[in-house]
C-alpha cells in the first residue's frame, strides 16, 4: 500500500482540531471551578487539561466508534475520560521525583505553575474523574458497555499497563535492555492507552470479536510506531519544536529502540509497523480513512 506524503493530512488535522474544540467545551461544562478551598486543585486540573496537545486518544475513540455508528456524545465522553488519564500521567511524569520537567507543551508544568503537592492532587483527581465520566449513564445507556469500558481502561492505566510501564522506565536508567524488554516497556507505558482508546470505540459500538481483534492489532502497531517516532523526535527535534526538553532519555542512560537499532533501522521499522496497521483496516473500507491517516501521520509528524 502506498504511504501518503507529508502534506496529505489536511482531513486528519481538521478532525483533530474539531475534537479538540469539542473536548474543551466538554471539560468546561464537566469541570467548573467551585467556591472554597478546593478550587485550587480544580484550577490545576483545568490548567493541565487546557494546555493543548494532539488529543490523539479521544480522536481514536471517535474515529473507531464512528465505524459502528456510535453517538458522538458517547464517543466524546469516553475520549474525555481517556484524555483525563493521559493528562494525569503527564502531570505526574513531570514531577521532580519522576522526569523532573519544567516545560510541557511550551508552558510551565503543573508543579511549576502551582506547586508540587497541588500537582500530585490534580493528577490523582484527573485519574478518578475519568472513571466518574465513564460510569455515568450519559456515556452509554447499556451498563454492560460502561462496565466493560471501566475494566478495559483501568487495566490499561494501572500496573498492567501505563503505570507498570512507567515503573519499568524508571528502573531502566543505566541498564542494558534487549529489544523485547524495550518493546514491552513501550507497549505498556505508551501503547496500552492508545490500544484502549481504539478498543473503547469498538466496545461502544458493540463490535464483533473479529472486528475488535483487528482494531486492537491495528492499535498495537500504531502505538509502537508512535513511540519510535517519539524517540526519533527526541533525538532530532529542538526543544522549541517539541515544547519540552529533549534528549533526556540519552542523558539518563536509558536504552531505546533508536539507541539499539540506529536511526535508519528505526525509521524502517516504523514504516513496516505503519503498513501492518493499514492491513488490519482493510475490512473496514473507506469508513476507516481517518484511522489510516493516523497510522501514516505517526511516521511523518514533527512534534
Amino acid at each position: 500500500m502506498m504511504l501518503k506524503k507529508v502534506d496529505d493530512f489536511s482531513a486528519l488535522e481538521t478532525a483533530l482540531t474539531d475534537i479538540s474544540g469539542e473536548l474543551e467545551e466538554t471539560f468546561d461544562a464537566l469541570l467548573p471551578v467551585p467556591d472554597g478551598g478546593d478550587a485550587k486543585v480544580v484550577e490545576a486540573m483545568r490548567y493541565a487539561l487546557f494546555a493543548g496537545g494532539k488529543r490523539l486518544r479521544p480522536f481514536l475513540v471517535r474515529a473507531t466508534a464512528d465505524l459502528f455508528g456510535v453517538s458522538r456524545t458517547s464517543s466524546l465522553r469516553a475520549g474525555a475520560a481517556l484524555e483525563c488519564i493521559h493528562t494525569y500521567s503527564l502531570v505526574h511524569d513531570d514531577l521532580p521525583a519522576m522526569d523532573d520537567d519544567d516545560l510541557r507543551r511550551g508552558k510551565p508544568t503543573v508543579h511549576k505553575a502551582f506547586d508540587e503537592a497541588t500537582a500530585i492532587l490534580a493528577g490523582d483527581a484527573l485519574l478518578t474523574f475519568a472513571f466518574e465520566i465513564l460510569a455515568d449513564e450519559s456515556t452509554h445507556t447499556d451498563p454492560r458497555v460502561r462496565a466493560t469500558l471501566v475494566s478495559l481502561i483501568a487495566r490499561a492505566s494501572g500496573h498492567h499497563g501505563m503505570v507498570g510501564g512507567q515503573m519499568l522506565d524508571l528502573d531502566a536508567e543505566d541498564k542494558t535492555l534487549g529489544e523485547k524488554e524495550i518493546i514491552r516497556l513501550q507497549q505498556m507505558k505508551t501503547g496500552a492507552l492508545i490500544v484502549s482508546s481504539v478498543e473503547a470505540g469498538a466496545v461502544l459500538g458493540k463490535a464483533s470479536p473479529h472486528a475488535r481483534h483487528a482494531l486492537v492489532a491495528y492499535a498495537r502497531a500504531v502505538g509502537l510506531a508512535f513511540q519510535i517516532a517519539d524517540d526519533l523526535l527526541d533525538h532530532t527535534a529542538s526543544e522549541a519544536e517539541m515544547g519540552k526538553a529533549t534528549g533526556k532519555d540519552a542523558d539518563a542512560g536509558k536504552e531505546t529502540l533508536l539507541s539499539l537499532w540506529g536511526e535508519d533501522r528505526a525509521r524502517e521499522q516504523a514504516r513496516i509497523l505503519t503498513e501492518q496497521a493499514l492491513g488490519y483496516l482493510e475490512e473496514f473500507g473507506d469508513k476507516a480513512e481517518l484511522l489510516r491517516d493516523v497510522a501514516q501521520f505517526a511516521i511523518h509528524r514533527r512534534r
